[in-house]
């Protein structure tokens, strides 16, 4: 091993590490890992930031502008919304709603096309009675399979296309995936058809789906002013004014937290009440028992009954600038003219005070603000809307633009007419300069920490195929995939991949893995496609965590999940894509 390989291997092993510990941002431990390359000179100076200028990360920025532009026009869920009457069972519903987000994948980033149907399938789930734990696992599992179809549907598909143009000069085509993708696509659905019994039907402490949303009960804070009726009444009668519907857990008196109050104990003024509860529960016993907000003003709490105030239900956004954030840093009263009255964060108990609290994405939050302002404070926040008559404020003219740009950018893509970069960019500006998104959401869609990760990691794993590093790991797999059949060898690299993609993500998976896969494609002398394909497979699949995909992280809040609720459907399914990846790949890409 020289000197390079050996650096080469401590900075990704340190990197993993990072990525395994979760403490620092992958973005964040990704330019630590540029830097500590660049020091050391594993990664030349004059090669440090190609990957900025890398067509992987213009095809990606692109596609996040498209997928956004697409789902503002809200054209693909006012379609899906027609077929809403027929969607009568758990079971056709699934069908419809993980089919129809399976094939929107196929054509934009998975994430957007899960954030379109997400308030659809919450509505459905209200008026229908199935939990939405039934719906929402299936929904973001079906947007992981549907990615694997085109070049653009996720972007493991567009970074092993990378290496291959590095090897052969010629990357994968817009549907050079479809023939593999189309099949685990089959397999996947016909298995969620069934496996949706599998998650629970709702939690404990839950109420029934019989109110306008369905979460969880809330935390909120409430201070008893000197004009409520409760002062000297107490907390059973306190509750029995919320119908049941109210739970007070705790009281905060002169500073100390007393929890689980019993029934007797008396109400005072100045205490703060840590009510458990929903929303329009919460409005009503404000207005019933006088109640004011804890850090919200005299206008906010008389005005919550005006029709001029909304209160929404909303979960964070994997790239909202909200996350790790308190609301008193936020300052989201002051800055954004919303306050926090809830929030529900599933799998974690909260213990802190609301205003003390750091968001992390996932979390379903209870907002108030003006209505007419809401859905634009939203997108600001990174939050998206929980209820389907959100939708109604989008803009419908020119709903149908986003679609048709792009068709075109795809259809001229495959057909070899532009380069991909230059397609989804010239579709991207298009959908600007037409006013479907302003310039600041055209910026707010473009997930920055995805793009820095990518930019990081591209020199890295250029380094790591030019000092020889792939060939080192390379040489071990090929002490293990000798013994194997040739079928093995592509089964061997899709488990690793997919073993990785939880503790990484699926981006740096694939950068990691596909020089590897390519060297060791090199070593045993067979073609490398079949295992550049194993690798945007096995990346791209991460069923077995809330945190290896944002689409896993989206509907942990508002399906109500735990961490374990994930193995339960996942693990049959990655043992199926398994199996059929395992069978398809070789066949369409000979090996030999």
């Amino acid at each position: 091993m020289t000197l390079d390989q050996a650096l080469a291997v401590t900075i990704l092993i340190g990197l993993v590490t990072l990525f395994v510990w979760n403490r620092l941002r992958y973005d964040l431990a990704a330019l630590l890992g540029l830097l500590v390359a660049m020091a050391c000179g594993v990664v030349p100076p004059d090669r440090a930031f190609i990957g900025f200028s890398d067509p992987v990360v213009v095809i990606v920025a692109s596609a996040l502008v498209v997928s956004a532009g697409v789902g503002k026009s809200g054209v693909i869920g006012r379609a899906v919304r027609k077929l809403e009457p027929r969607m009568r069972t758990a079971g056709t519903q699934v069908a419809v709603l993980t089919g129809s987000v399976a094939i929107l994948s196929a054509f934009m980033k998975n994430i957007g096309a899960l954030a379109i149907f997400l308030p659809i399938a919450m509505q459905v789930a209200r008026r229908s009675g199935t939990p939405p734990s039934k719906l929402l696992m299936p929904m973001a599992f079906g947007s992981l399979i549907g990615g694997l179809v085109t070049l653009i549907g996720t972007s493991p598909n567009i970074l092993v296309s990378r290496v291959r143009a590095e090897l052969t000069g010629t990357p994968f085509a817009m549907f050079d995936f479809a023939p593999v993708g189309l099949g685990i696509v089959a397999a996947g659905f016909a298995f969620l058809m069934v496996g949706w019994r599998l998650l629970p039907d709702g939690r404990r402490g839950a109420r029934p789906l019989a109110a306008a949303f369905d979460v969880e009960p809330y935390l909120s804070e409430a201070r008893l002013p000197a004009t409520s009726p409760l002062v000297g009444k107490t907390v059973a009668d306190l509750e029995a004014l919320g119908e049941g519907n109210v739970s007070v857990i705790a009281i905060i008196r002169e500073g100390e937290r007393r929890s689980i109050p019993a029934g007797h104990w008396t109400l005072f003024v100045g205490d703060i009440l840590v009510l458990q509860s929903d929303p329009h529960a919460l409005k009503a016993i404000m207005s019933d028992a006088g109640l004011r907000l804890e850090g919200a003003g005299k206008g906010l709490a008389e005005g919550l009954a005006s029709s001029d105030v909304g209160v929404v239900e909303a979960v964070v956004m994997t790239n909202s600038p909200l996350i790790a954030h308190s609301p008193v840093e936020l300052g989201l009263r002051q800055r954004h003219g919303v306050n926090l009255l809830g929030i529900s964060r599933h799998g974690d108990r909260i213990t802190t005070r609301l205003r003390n609290l750091r968001f992390q994405a996932g979390d379903v939050l209870v907002l108030a603000g003006s209505a007419e302002a809401m859905l634009e404070t939203l997108r600001g926040l990174g939050c998206l809307p929980l209820v389907d008559r959100a939708t109604g404020l989008e803009r419908r003219r020119q709903e149908y633009l986003p679609l048709m740009l792009l068709v075109l950018a795809m259809g001229a893509a495959a057909l070899d007419l532009i380069p991909v970069p230059a397609a989804f960019f010239g579709a991207a500006v298009l959908i600007v300069l037409f006013g479907v998104l302003t310039l600041q959401e055209a910026y707010q869609a473009i997930e920055l920490p995805i793009l820095v990760l990518l930019a990081c990691l591209i020199p890295i794993s250029d380094a790591i195929g030019r000092t020889g590093t792939a060939d080192l790991v390379a040489e071990g797999l090929a002490a293990v995939a000798g013994a194997l059949p040739p079928t093995g060898v592509v089964t061997l690299v899709m488990v690793t991949a997919m073993i990785l993609t939880p503790f990484l993500n699926n981006a740096a998976t694939a950068l990691i893995m596909a020089p590897i896969a390519a060297s060791l494609a090199q070593r045993l002398g067979i073609n490398p496609d079949p295992l550049l394909m194993a690798v945007a497979v096995g990346a791209a699949c991460d069923f077995l965590t809330p945190i290896g995909h944002q689409c896993n992280t989206l509907v942990m809040g508002p399906g109500g999940y735990r961490f374990g609720d994930y193995w339960r459907l996942g693990l049959p399914l990655s043992v199926i894509i398994v199996v059929v990846g395992s069978v398809l790949i070789p066949l369409v890409w000979r090996l030999g």
